[in-house]
């Protein structure tokens, strides 16, 4: 009789797999990596909030610190080769290009001086976002980015609550005491409006950065709740704190980068739903065809638009008191333009007094094309112009075409896949009012975005896996 038929065979409840082991967990060398670079990312996000509480030396100081330690820590990294060689070949050409001819125009500078201040700003924000994507994979980097946004709205919630029942009046950047007498109000570092309904101005002192800060957190937290990241009911009340500020903070240009983040949303999410070529080029036409006609509508009725939202129809002043100006001084010099300074070096004689909105000299031109329109003439254009295309045409399809490298074609998406893309549209909506997103955190995120999806185009695959946070594996996509 055979044993399998054998009625008294023996049985065994345990398996006859290897034992369980203990989750790896990330070593302390790299715990304390990642939490360097958490610094780095609140440090550049909230530099404002840097420069109200050290000064502008004070600040500069603290980005030059970041560039020297960063250059500390990953040239060894890069002699042995950790984690990886370099991907030279990888590296954003057009905003690298951008870099080396933001250096190059001291030879022609109409501001010398500030163009070499704010060019090793520009050095030192370029070279940490590098050495970021070098270092963490995908996944550490957008929570990397959650912490930092956590910091600075936690932080913000903090100062605000802080202000409103403790002060109980605004405070001035570097904690001076308040001078006698009627103040405008643009010279507050917090104004504590928390509690009468006016606009707040969190940790980093302006209400148009506290907001795109928020969207920025939103979409952060959003996508790592959507990948069943640990602490979900957490990550829900942090994007409840984000919208929050985003409404208190009550921004014009934060509401419209909203909107246009929401609306790419949902057409990758359409993209991703649509498995044949036909579909989705009948969901491209329908998608470009409404976009035209939603913005003709949007052009017509500017001026009920913005009266909706509490500005006037020069954007604030913006066309009136500082585009024109911006303008004058562009035509100068076309073609090379006037020289770097992002931002505008408020001391430098050429800017000291030039633009003023209540009293105070204007940093940047508040629309980024027309600042480097004025800085780097049309060659600067052209060469940011290729560095947004080249991020906003890889980012989308980086979201919307399935992760494939072989002959298997029904790979899940990963949620992480749509924080580049969301990222971007975002800089360029806030880009027609604000200069931001060529300088700080804007550079960082175009340097650090356009970098990592050249040499890392599937989560996942091809690059370092670490375990992250709390001993939890980081998933390989099979």
């Amino acid at each position: 009789m055979r044993g399998s038929l054998n009625p008294m065979a023996p049985h065994t409840k345990h398996p006859v797999a290897a034992p369980p082991t203990a989750p790896e967990r990330e070593s302390t060398g790299h715990l304390l990596l990642r939490g360097y670079i958490i610094l780095v990312l609140f440090a550049t996000f909230a530099h404002s909030a840097v420069y109200n509480l050290l000064g502008a030396v004070g600040a500069a100081i603290t980005l030059v610190a970041f560039l020297l330690a960063t250059v500390a820590i990953g040239v060894p990294m890069l002699a042995r080769s950790r984690p990886q060689p370099f991907p030279w070949r990888r590296l954003p050409w057009a905003a690298t290009a951008y870099t080396v001819l933001a250096l190059v125009s001291v030879a022609w500078s109409q501001w010398r001086g500030a163009t070499l201040i704010t060019w090793v700003l520009l050095a030192a924000v370029t070279v940490n976002a590098l050495f970021i994507v070098h270092v963490l994979t995908w996944r550490e980097i957008v929570r990397a980015l959650a912490s930092a946004f956590k910091w600075i709205l936690g932080l913000s919630l903090a100062v605000e609550l802080w202000v409103a029942l403790v002060v109980r009046g605004p405070i001035l950047p570097n904690f001076f005491d308040r001078p006698e007498g009627e103040l405008d109000a643009q010279w507050y570092w917090v104004r504590g409006n928390l509690f009468d309904g006016d606009r707040v101005q969190g940790i980093v002192g302006n209400s148009n950065l506290l907001a795109i800060v928020s969207l920025f957190a939103i979409i952060t937290f959003g996508i790592l709740f959507a990948a069943r990241a640990r602490w979900r009911t957490t990550l829900g009340l942090w994007i409840l704190l984000a919208a929050f500020f985003l409404v208190r903070a009550g921004s014009a240009t934060a509401y419209a980068c909203t909107a246009a983040a929401a609306a790419v949303l949902v057409v990758a999410l359409l993209m991703r739903r649509t498995a044949t070529p036909r579909g989705r080029t009948r969901l491209y036409a329908l998608v470009l065809g409404g976009g035209a006609v939603l913005a003709a509508a949007v052009w017509l009725l500017q001026k009920p638009l913005l009266a909706l939202v509490g500005r006037s129809s020069d954007l604030t002043g913006r066309s009136d008191k500082i585009w024109a100006k911006v303008l004058e001084r562009a035509a100068e010099h076309p073609l090379f333009g006037n020289g770097f300074s992002s931002p505008w070096v408020p001391f430098d004689p050429a800017f000291a007094g030039w633009i003023e909105d209540h009293g105070i000299t204007v940093f940047h031109a508040h629309n980024m094309w027309l600042d480097v329109l004025m800085q780097l003439g049309v060659l600067g254009v052209i060469l940011i112009g290729l560095a947004y295309l080249s991020l906003l045409w890889r980012s989308w399809f980086f979201a919307v075409d399935r992760p494939r490298w072989d002959l298997h074609a029904a790979r899940p998406y990963s949620p992480l896949t749509l924080v580049p893309s969301l990222f971007t549209v975002v800089l360029l909506v806030q880009g027609f009012t604000e200069s931001t997103p060529i300088m700080l955190w804007g550079w960082m995120l175009l340097v650090m975005l356009s970098f990592k999806i050249k040499a890392v185009p599937l989560v996942g695959v091809g690059e370092r896996e670490r375990v992250i946070e709390r001993g939890e594996r980081a998933r390989r996509v099979p």
